[in-house]
């Protein structure tokens, strides 16, 4: 089995779209900002994060809601310097929930949402899991 994305269900597919291509600046695999689908793949992994037009996928379905209310997904991207890719997408107009702070000893996060509210998780791994377990040994 094999992760091929993340997709997320929007309603306002131009506006999320602009969101993870301009101010997160993730590479569409094609241009398509009016959707109704678009996949972004971030510069490292296979898997990507991929939108779908809500009401487009409610038609196939036949059972989505309006709207979901509170948080529905958590989409964690790993950067290298969280400090400047916080420094970064505020500049182009991201406005986060919690600014960058360890979480734990392995790592600093910072959260934000996207235009629908989903949560964004930024990582910072300031050690690696097998750089953790060889010096505890």
């Amino acid at each position: 089995m094999e992760l091929t994305q993340i997709r997320l269900l929007v309603s306002d597919f131009p506006r999320v779209y602009r969101f993870y291509r301009d101010v997160l600046g993730l590479k569409p695999q094609f241009e398509a900002e009016n959707g109704p689908y678009a996949k972004f793949t971030p510069d490292a992994g296979q898997a990507g994060i991929a939108l779908q037009d809500r009401t487009q996928m409610a038609g196939v379905l036949e059972r989505l809601g309006a709207e979901p209310e509170g948080y529905r997904a958590l989409v964690v991207l790993r950067v290298e310097d969280l400090n400047a890719a916080h420094a970064e997408f505020t500049s182009r107009g991201a406005e986060f929930s919690a600014a960058p702070a360890p979480m734990g000893d392995r790592m600093r996060v910072a959260y934000l949402a996207d235009p629908e509210g989903n949560l964004i998780e930024l990582q910072e791994w300031l050690v690696l899991r097998d750089q953790a377990d060889n010096a505890s040994e």
